[in-house]
């Protein structure tokens, strides 16, 4: 299968004082403010690390739930948190923190599964960083 997405981002003005939007393609995003505040402090708007963590927590779970399946699972609940590190310019860290709800599973067939989604996800894939990840299996 292969497909292209697009999204689009615009800027006005200098770094610090300007301002930007952000859409998709899905127009889930639309013109969403971007701005040195939403990036560097807080704000109403998003910015390009927090997009990161949104797309990665998606990818890696969608990932999981298809491997769970392809193992005889159903997953009841899979809840991830992606914590993404800014650092002197750089991303340096990718921190995934999953819960998951599968009837039926051992612990360390979770974790196996989890550990394979983490390193075949597209975004693991793409990213140049460390990426690392904790699971939480409820019962």
């Amino acid at each position: 299968m292969k497909f292209t997405r697009t999204a689009n981002a615009n800027w006005k003005g200098t770094g610090m004082e300007g301002t930007g939007t952000i859409s998709t393609q899905s127009t889930t995003l639309n013109n969403a403010q971007l701005s040195f505040k939403t990036r560097f402090a807080e704000g109403v708007g998003t910015n390009p690390e927090e997009l990161i963590a949104a797309a990665h927590s998606g990818c890696f779970t969608m990932q999981l739930s298809f491997l769970l399946t392809e193992a005889g699972f159903i997953p009841e609940d899979l809840n991830t948190k992606a914590k993404v590190t800014l650092e002197d310019g750089t991303i340096t860290l990718i921190q995934l923190e999953l819960e998951g709800k599968v009837p039926g599973i051992s612990e360390e067939q979770f974790q196996e599964l989890a550990q394979k989604a983490k390193a075949i996800c597209p975004i693991s894939k793409l990213l140049n960083t460390e990426i690392t990840l904790s699971t939480t299996l409820t019962a």
